[in-house]
């Protein structure tokens, strides 16, 4: 596997949270980032919304949380990714 490109996300003033990108893609116009918090092996995974507007320069991602909006994304992440199985 290749190595994993790392986001550092800003929490708050003083914290921050490092991820490894496994996969990304844009559904209606919306950027979606699938990552997991460990770089090999069996780790938590997340799929991040893009909530930013057009017209900001920094991108505002949030975990999805909504149940739909999850299941139809993870879907689209699995086809993407022939060698990953998401447990749901």
């Amino acid at each position: 596997m290749d190595k994993l490109e790392k986001i550092t996300f800003q929490i708050d003033e003083h914290e921050t949270v490092d991820f490894f990108i496994l996969e990304q893609t844009r559904i209606n116009g919306v950027d979606y980032l699938f990552v997991t918090d460990v770089e090999e092996g069996d780790g938590d995974a997340y799929i991040l919304r893009d909530y930013a507007s057009a017209e900001e320069k920094e991108s505002i991602y949030q975990i999805v949380s909504d149940e739909e909006e999850l299941e139809a994304v993870s879907s689209i992440f699995e086809s993407l990714l022939e060698d990953i199985e998401i447990e749901r």
